[in-house]
């Protein structure tokens, strides 16, 4: 078997004017191996470039931007110091609203990532770590009787607030328990409506009115109103000016026919 058949059969080709006793095989092809293109500053400047993702919310320095907790980064990954036999880890990225340098250590001390520049940890509060503190503390009595009573006046007032929480539960409880029926009361009253309103505008459009007018519903003091106002007959009023001009002169009321 030729040389060259071998080396198909392994899977590998040698260069000629390659050498395993100067270089590796990366290093003669100009390549960083399974890492790619990431590892270019591997040999360098021991940096490696890896996804990273923030671990906690946190403030963008140059900007002000949040930055949420799981957003990704292509960082640059690099070995700074130890903490007895753990590595500590330094990685730098660029925030994507502003491409302020951001820099986050690892701190194996307290089993946590240390925000060293670029950035500032977002302070989250949890209902845990509210204290409550009673406003009245330094008025209260400090003998033993003051005590006894100010601990029954809040006893009393403790029962009376139940009972009014008993109550408004009750009246919750009556008021949503037919909530089937009420609602399908609320849909026929919202069906009589919108059916009087389509009355209303197809009485606009048989008048001839422009549709920025709207018609306001009829009332009882609407129908007596117009109940109460005379236009007369436009027939009479015809007969009757024509009647008192066929009585007059032509020179006016001061010559009329007799």
């Amino acid at each position: 078997m030729s040389s060259l058949a071998a080396a198909r059969a392994d899977n590998f080709y040698n260069p000629p004017d390659w050498d395993p006793n100067i270089e590796s095989r990366n290093k003669y092809h100009n390549s960083h191996g399974a890492l790619g293109n990431r590892a270019r500053k591997l040999e360098k400047e021991g940096i490696l470039i890896i996804r990273f993702e923030m671990p906690f919310p946190v403030w963008c320095a140059g900007c002000g931007h949040l930055i949420g907790k799981g957003v990704r980064f292509n960082a640059e990954k690099k070995k700074i110091g130890k903490y007895h036999s753990t590595t500590v880890w330094s990685f730098c990225m660029k925030a994507p609203c502003c491409k302020e340098v951001i820099e986050v250590h690892t701190d194996p001390k307290n089993a946590e990532y240390v925000i060293v520049r670029g950035a500032k940890k977002k302070v989250e509060y949890s209902g845990e770590d509210a204290v409550v503190v009673d406003p009245k503390a330094e008025d209260r009595p400090k003998d033993a009787i003051g005590r006894l009573e100010v601990a029954e006046i809040d006893k009393r007032a403790a029962e009376d607030g139940l009972i009014q929480i008993m109550d408004l539960k009750e009246q919750s409880y009556h008021r949503y328990k037919d909530d089937v029926d009420r609602n399908r009361s609320l849909r026929r009253t919202m069906r009589q409506a919108r059916r009087e309103e389509q009355q209303r505008t197809a009485r606009r459009d048989a008048l001839g009115l422009s549709k920025n007018i709207q018609l306001l519903p009829e009332t009882k003091m609407d129908r007596l109103r117009a109940s109460a106002v005379e236009f007369g007959s436009v027939k009479s009023n015809w007969k009757k000016k024509r009647k008192s001009i066929k009585s007059e002169g032509i020179f006016g009321r001061k010559y009329q026919r007799k």
